[in-house]
Parts: structure tokens; sequence; C-alpha cells
């Protein structure tokens, strides 16, 4: 129940961060030339890793998730403090706050998720030789 829990608070950040990129990116990023592509990317990557997270049972989509929640927050810190490609952001409206939020839960959760290390297979056990079957 509780993986259930943050499995859906985790797929909430990665997907509440696409819709945060593509409601900016039609807002002002389309016209950047760098950082226009770069907010679609995001989109991307958040859909993606969002079926991986819920479609894979492996610890590689968690750990994407929580490298997207760092890479995301990290640009935005950077164009709060020193400017990002040009941009430089002041954090005054909700999209930045909801985009803040969403980054962190990607860490959060994700990390969480992560230190569970219940994202092994279920019929996975510590007594089963790796390329072995079950005899049934």
């Amino acid at each position: 129940m509780a993986r259930v829990v943050l499995v859906a608070l985790l797929l909430f950040g990665l997907l509440g961060s696409a819709v945060v990129h593509l409601l900016e990116w039609d807002d002002w990023a389309n016209t950047h030339e760098v950082i226009g592509p770069l907010f679609l990317v995001n989109v991307g990557a958040g859909i993606v890793i969002s079926g991986g997270v819920l479609f894979w049972r492996h610890w590689l989509p968690l750990l994407a998730a929580v490298g997207f929640g760092a890479a995301t927050l990290g640009a935005y810190l950077l164009a709060l403090t020193v400017g990002l490609f040009g941009i430089q952001q002041q954090l005054t409206t909700s999209a930045e706050v909801w985009g803040l939020v969403t980054d962190i839960a990607c860490i959060v959760f994700g990390g969480l998720l992560l230190a569970r290390r219940d994202w092994r297979s279920a019929s996975t056990t510590g007594a089963e030789t790796p390329g072995s079957t079950a005899a049934g």
C-alpha cells in the first residue's frame, strides 16, 4: 500500500513537471532558441520516465526520476541566481512554484522508493541463482 502511494506521488511529480514545462513553453519559452527545445525535452522525459516507473518494476526508472527532478531543479536554481542561457527567473508565478513542488516531489519520492528496495520482481528471491528457473 505504501509503495502504491509513493509511486502515485512520484507520478504526480513527473507528470506535473511535464505539464508545467509544456505550459511555460506555450507561454514564453517557445520563442527562446535554447530554452524552448529544452522545455520540450523535459515534457517528453517526464512522460517517458513516468511510463518506466509505472510499467517497469526496476531501480533504473526510479533513479531516472530522481535525476530528472535534480537536473530540472538545478537548472531552475541557476536561472534564479546567475541566469541560464540569458533567462533570469524571479519565482513570481504560480507555475514556477508548482515547478519547484513537482521537482522536489521527484527527488523525494523517487529517493524513498529507491531506499525501500522493493522494486525487485515479486518472483525473485535471494535463494535463486541468476539464470535458474523455478520447477513447477
